[in-house]
């Protein structure tokens, strides 16, 4: 029977002394300090206020359709049986509709890989074994062991919003993206795939080619220019008119989107009544965290 005993630390954070020259010091360090930054981030979206319009949601999928726009649309699950569903703000939809004819024109394709996500679907990817044990095996590398619950929570708030409010998908102000060349169809390499969790993650993560950063400024530039932001810790992830968004881009005003359960029938959306309570508990991320670990076990006896 697999078994381990995760040690809390009130100070979890790992720190790599940068006098140790060795290219997985380098990214290891990289990745703490990307990681930290993205936790104050976080940090700095909580308070922010929101003043949510009530506006509601819009299919991007028929909107392409009937724009004449070529786009891609993930056919995979997002979690178990969960369908992803392709829809975004209703004030945000030409936008989206606009960089894909923009894309378009420059011989691209935009895929989308995910739109707005229900509580229920964010509370289970953050729970996700091919999601969630990327991160704890991040955290483990990181920590040079098995990590404290306190690290893997504090990570899953930078790369699986563990918050509702600083995750924008649940705002429906947000999409994942991928990028393909209309002529060949093959995917505009962006130095690795959606989704990937390691030092390549961060925009501008120093671990991928020069082309393969280019290829992704491109991108962002794109998205930028009807004024989406990039999370500057996934490179797949834009979002706008959110709290995240006003505060990346430094805009008081209070946001117009933040987390909403959606009524698909009436296409109204309600409030989060609690947007700043974590979706998975610090006692659930334990017990997944021993699975995680016991599962890598696992498949290590089995190699």
């Amino acid at each position: 029977m697999c078994r381990y005993n995760l040690t809390r630390n009130p100070s979890p954070i790992h720190s790599t002394k940068m006098t140790d020259t060795t290219d997985d010091a380098k990214r290891r360090a990289y990745w703490a300090e990307q990681m930290e930054a993205g936790y104050e981030l976080v940090q700095r979206i909580l308070p922010f206020e929101v003043e949510e319009c009530g506006e509601g949601l819009a299919d991007i999928h028929a909107a392409a359709e009937a724009g004449g726009v070529e786009m891609l649309f993930s056919d995979s699950k997002i979690v178990d049986d969960l369908d992803r569903i392709f829809y975004i703000r209703e004030g945000l939809v030409d936008d989206v509709i606009a960089i894909g004819r923009d894309m378009n024109a420059r011989g691209w394709i935009l895929k989308i890989e995910d739109g707005y996500r229900t509580r229920d679907m964010q509370t289970r990817l953050g729970r996700k074994p091919e999601v969630f044990d990327a991160i704890v095996q991040k955290c483990a590398w990181e920590h040079g062991g098995p990590p404290p619950p306190e690290l893997v929570y504090r990570r899953s708030l930078v790369l699986v919003a563990n918050i509702p409010k600083a995750g924008t998908h649940m705002s429906a102000s947000a999409i994942d993206i991928s990028v393909f060349n209309r002529d060949d169809q093959n995917e505009v390499w962006r130095g690795g795939p959606y989704i990937e969790m390691s030092e390549r993650t961060p925009m501008r993560s120093p671990f991928i080619s020069a082309e393969h950063l280019e290829h992704r400024l491109a991108i962002t530039a794109m998205m930028e220019e009807r004024d989406f932001v990039h999370f500057p810790y996934e490179y797949w992830h834009f979002n706008k008119a959110d709290a995240m968004a006003h505060t990346l881009a430094g805009l008081p005003a209070p946001a117009r989107y933040g987390p909403v359960h959606w009524d698909t029938a009436a296409n109204m959306v309600t409030p989060y009544k609690d947007p700043l309570s974590p979706l998975n508990a610090m006692n659930k991320i334990e017990n997944d965290i021993v699975a995680a670990l016991c599962r890598a076990q696992e498949m290590e006896v089995t190699r």
